[in-house]
């Protein structure tokens, strides 16, 4: 029986990993085409790399993932050239499984208003998130508090705030 239960942990540490590529974050709202994003999609994305300190400031850690805007513009959100007028006034909406949301007005996340990014990330120093943390996480580069990288990101939703 000691047998069995220590493989069926060593099972579940080599399945582990790979359970986040089932699960998705979900693009909704004000966009053209909405997405579901798993592990595999978001890997179709250019992979980018942000150093973040963790939440005591004193351990940089490297963070992979996406660009957060790369996906809304995938969603058909207005970005770049087309982010001007009305479009301003629109925000993303970060959901997390616990019910913890974050705004984000488009412009911080447009390369033309800003050099800071801000990623939809996957792994941590080269591993998957931790559970707890992921399988996806916002993480915003140079920001002194922690309190908008979120963990465990099920939902990104575009809305105007002017009706």
């Amino acid at each position: 029986m000691k047998n069995l239960l220590t493989k069926i942990a060593l099972l579940g540490l080599i399945i582990a990993p790979f359970a986040a590529w089932s699960q998705t974050v979900q693009v909704t709202g004000e966009v053209n085409t909405p997405l579901s994003l798993d592990g595999t999609t978001l890997h179709q994305f250019k992979q980018v790399t942000v150093t973040r300190k963790d939440k005591d400031g004193k351990t940089d850690h490297t963070y992979t993932g996406v660009i957060l805007s790369d996906i809304l513009k995938k969603a058909g959100v207005p970005m770049e050239d087309a982010l001007k007028g009305r479009n301003l006034t629109k925000c993303v909406l970060v959901n997390a499984a616990d019910n913890y949301e974050v705004a984000f007005a488009l412009a911080e996340l447009d390369k033309n208003y800003t050099d800071r990014m801000i990623i939809l990330a996957d792994t941590v120093d080269g591993h998957p998130l931790p559970q707890g943390e992921g399988p996806f996480r916002i993480i915003v580069q140079a920001e002194k508090k922690p309190a908008r990288c979120v963990r465990q990101v099920v939902g990104l939703k575009v809305m105007s705030l002017k009706p």
